[in-house]
């Protein structure tokens, strides 16, 4: 508010803002849990249209809202509405997906467009899919727009409908809108997608596509660009698992040893990775976690089947996480100081339509069906029986507005969770009280002599305290445990890790191999039904490093593990008369992963 030379009291302000219209949401300086997508794909991304996707950026606001949506002959919406969304359509192609939906649009009667609108069968939509997209963007270390290309104009136009469409729905302290896009970044077939969100409307005029910049060097300059002229906006990376070893790299993009200014770079622009989506979870895989017992999640394994994708351990988050303190220990910065979100990725414009009861694929055509996803897949990328329901963002804001909750997934104060409502929270620090028995207390006891989620502990001599707290989903499974995991440098720059069950439910203990006995299992595969009698609807503990070693860079987070409950895949038998398939699990548990606290000597 600019002076005029008049003092008001608190009250006559609170007055003032209200007649003026600026109140916003009443701030919660302990900061609220919202839940929220960050990753979705409407009828403006070429791969969702010609997967039958006719959902409008404005269609995917309204089902995060609450509406619901016929989708292939099923309706579906939402149990309860979302906290935020952005729609984070291919940058790619976007010009081109304008032309083609909208009648009065330049190259609207092009003849590939015309046949794009009249494709019938599967084989034909992913014949043409191959010949225009997928053969350009991973075969073409320059991609180019193809002939139908009407210029930048219709990109523009697409783009200011994604900026408008946001801005309509954007609701302070009720719904937040957030503008973004994806830069899919494709060499070689290895993924290193970017989800780009604002902080607010001040965008460009285009969004950046790998047409565009071919490198992640170059989308960071342009980003940069974007800075100077006044903007906020973050990357987030996603899909690791199938980024071939190069999403968590040793060298740049040309080959090239990591530098200071490529870990100082990344790390200002990209906060935040993906720890999970449809095509899988990119935590940790079975291969190389053995001793992680809950490493056999949603492991996607048949991304492997396509484009010479090979799982390495750097593919995957804590690999990573790893990765980044050694890089860390030789460059003085860690490059890949990442915190937690989700998304789904899913192709048919459903916001966080992450239910296991109620999945009906993500991709139309290719796994729109119960016989598809049993049997089939999606073309080029994973067998539907691998597909996983997807992920969603947790984040810890002091309200419900675009500027708090980006500001928080800056800061990294984030989780993510594999479905379920689930609420982490992890602070860490020297002085922290052990044991805490209330969560509020935990909670202002964290913020005032610790640091929460994402951030960094100051060099100390003594080990640090982690208190831990975590709440069930309200309509969904209780509570298994909580574990935090921790990585760490040693002076020989080799990375170790462990990994501590915190909290649990049930009257269970350690047994001497260092193992706590599983929680039990009472989901009934004949019915696809389980009941709740086993686990906790909180747990709160704490945990305090006995290894500790001022010396060596390490990192934390917690993972809050659900009691066992049914896959979509049983679900799908049982509603089908069908049997349970043989080769994917028939019961998972759904989890949470808090975003890493960081030790720097």
């Amino acid at each position: 508010m600019r002076s005029i030379g008049l003092k008001l009291s608190a009250s006559a302000c609170a007055l003032l803002m209200m007649s003026t219209g600026l109140v916003q949401a009443q701030q919660n300086p302990m900061r609220n849990a919202y839940f929220g997508e960050t990753h979705m794909h409407t009828m403006f991304s070429l791969d969702a249209y010609i997967g039958d996707n006719r959902q409008s950026p404005d269609m995917a606001y309204r089902f995060a809202k609450g509406e619901a949506f016929d989708i292939g002959g099923v309706t579906k919406q939402l149990k309860r509405p979302l906290d935020f969304a952005a729609v984070t359509d291919h940058a790619e192609y976007i010009g081109e997906m304008y032309s083609t939906i909208t009648p009065d649009a330049p190259g609207h009667d092009n003849d590939d467009l015309v046949t794009l609108r009249s494709l019938e069968s599967l084989e034909q939509k992913q014949e043409w899919f191959y010949n225009y997209v997928l053969k350009n963007a991973r075969e073409n270390p320059t991609p180019v727009h193809p002939s139908f290309f009407a210029g930048p104009g219709t990109v523009k136009s697409a783009w200011q409908i994604m900026v408008e469409t946001a801005e309509q729905h954007n609701d302070p302290g009720v719904f937040t809108a957030m503008v973004g896009f994806e830069w899919s970044g494709a060499p070689g077939g290895a993924n290193l997608h970017r989800n780009i969100l604002f902080r607010d409307a001040n965008v460009p005029a285009t969004p950046v596509s790998y047409i565009d910049l071919n490198t992640e060097e170059e989308l960071w300059e342009w980003m940069r660009i974007q800075e100077v002229e006044g903007m906020q906006l973050l990357a987030i990376s996603h899909n690791s698992n199938a980024s071939k070893g190069r999403m968590f790299p040793d060298t740049d993009s040309s080959g090239n040893k990591l530098t200071v200014d490529y870990a100082r770079t990344r790390r200002h622009y990209e906060p935040l990775v993906e720890m999970m989506q449809i095509k899988g979870n990119s935590e940790v895989h079975r291969k190389f976690w053995a001793a992680d017992e809950f490493s056999d999640f949603e492991n996607a394994d048949s991304i492997q089947d396509n484009s010479g994708r090979q799982f390495h351990a750097r593919d995957f988050v804590r690999g990573g996480l790893k990765a980044g303190l050694q890089r860390e220990q030789e460059l003085g910065i860690n490059p890949f100081q990442f915190g937690f979100v989700g998304g789904t990725d899913s192709h048919n414009g459903l916001m966080s339509d992450v239910a296991e009861d109620t999945f009906i694929g993500g991709h139309g055509p290719e796994d729109g069906t119960v016989e598809r996803r049993r049997t089939a897949g999606v073309g080029g990328w994973i067998d539907g029986k691998d597909l996983s329901i997807g992920s969603i963002a947790g984040v810890w804001a002091i309200d419900n507005t675009r500027a708090a909750l980006w500001d928080a997934m800056k800061r990294r104060e984030t989780f993510a969770t594999s479905g379920p409502r689930i609420k982490v929270r992890m602070f860490g620090g020297v002085d922290l009280t052990a044991n805490p028995s209330d969560p509020a207390a935990m909670v202002e006891q964290g913020y005032l002599l610790g640091v929460p989620m994402g951030g960094e502990l100051a060099p100390a001599g003594v080990a640090p305290t982690f208190t831990v707290y975590a709440e069930k989903d309200v309509d969904g499974a209780n509570l298994d445990r909580i574990q935090i995991i921790k990585g760490w440098v040693d002076v020989n720059g080799d990375v170790n890790e462990t990994i501590i069950d915190v909290v649990w439910s049930g009257d269970r203990s350690i047994d001497t191999a260092g193992k706590l006995a599983p929680v039990g299992n009472t989901v009934d595969l004949t019915t696809a039904m389980f009941t709740n009698d086993i686990g906790a609807a909180t747990l709160m503990g704490s945990w305090t490093d006995p290894d500790f070693d001022p010396t060596e860079g390490a990192f934390y987070y917690a993972r809050a593990l659900e009691i066992p409950t049914p896959r979509w895949t049983t679900y799908d038998a049982v509603r089908n008369n069908l049997p349970l398939l043989d080769d994917v699990p028939a019961v998972i548990q759904e989890r949470a992963w808090g975003s890493p606290i960081w030790y720097q000597p």
